[in-house]
């Protein structure tokens, strides 16, 4: 607790930007601390939330720009360091282009949206000025929603971290423990995820030989608008359904041969 207290807006700083940036830190709950510490009066709300804000527009800004530059590799980049399968970048590409340049200032509270929207923004050519106005925004009601939940509620907080820091090095050792599980299970899940993918992989080379051995797969490209204007090529015979519209053209899928699918 003292250490907490007297390096607060250092711990405050790092674990947001290592969180924006990719690692596996889960930072709402140091957020939720720094209103409970401002609750307390041992740090100042409106330092908390400018510390707060400082953290993740560097980080937001640094996706941005590699969204800009490198277009879909920064999302295949986002896949490989992501903790969540990689279906989850098809759902947020999803929910970017259906929220627009909202998605910039909600994209805070909505897990895997916080991590793609910045990139997404990138990718799409956004200005940078929009992109940090907007961003901006995000951040600050991000920040004041949480850490005035944590300063309004300080004293029920307060009372679980008191009783939480009396256990002394057990409570170091249930923390670690609860963060390396929670990387663990995620690195399984991704793990399994990719297995299940691999079992039924087919390599570009092999479909290569299929196609010029006469053989007819039927060829269908998955991949999100936004990626095929990033990438406007397509494979020979194939055709374009976004995964997201898959269900209502169903009956263009033919029952009698092989189908093989693709995407970013």
């Amino acid at each position: 607790m003292q250490f907490l207290i007297e390096y607060s807006y250092l711990v405050l700083f790092l674990v947001i930007f290592l969180d924006q940036v990719g690692l596996p830190l889960p930072s709402l709950p140091v957020v939720l601390g720094a209103g409970t510490l401002a609750g307390m009066g041992e740090m100042n709300v409106y330092l908390a939330t400018l510390v707060s804000v400082l953290a993740c527009i560097p980080a937001d800004y640094f996706w941005y720009h590699l969204g800009r530059s490198r277009g879909g590799k920064v999302l295949t980049l986002l896949c490989g360091i992501s903790l969540e399968p990689d279906y989850c970048v098809e759902r947020t590409e999803v929910s970017f282009e259906r929220l627009g340049p909202l998605s910039l200032v909600v994209s805070k509270f909505v897990p895997g949206l916080q991590t793609i929207a910045p990139p997404m923004a990138g990718l799409t050519r956004m200005p940078a000025s929009q992109f940090l106005l907007l961003n901006t925004l995000g951040t600050v009601i991000w920040a004041i929603t949480f850490i005035a939940l944590g300063y309004f509620f300080s004293d029920t907080l307060n009372e679980w971290l008191s009783q939480f820091a009396e256990l002394g090095t057990v409570a170091v050792a249930l923390a670690v423990s609860g963060l390396l599980l929670f990387v663990l299970v995620k690195l399984l899940q991704k793990r399994f995820f990719m297995r299940s993918l691999r079992m039924r992989m087919l390599e570009p080379s092999e479909l290569h030989e299929k196609l010029s051995a006469g053989e007819s797969p039927y060829i269908i490209d998955l991949r999100h608008r936004l990626d095929f204007v990033d990438a406007p090529f397509i494979l020979p015979g194939a055709l374009r359904i976004p995964l997201e519209n898959i269900d209502s053209h169903h009956e263009l899928i033919p029952r009698d041969r092989d189908i093989v699918l693709y995407c970013s």
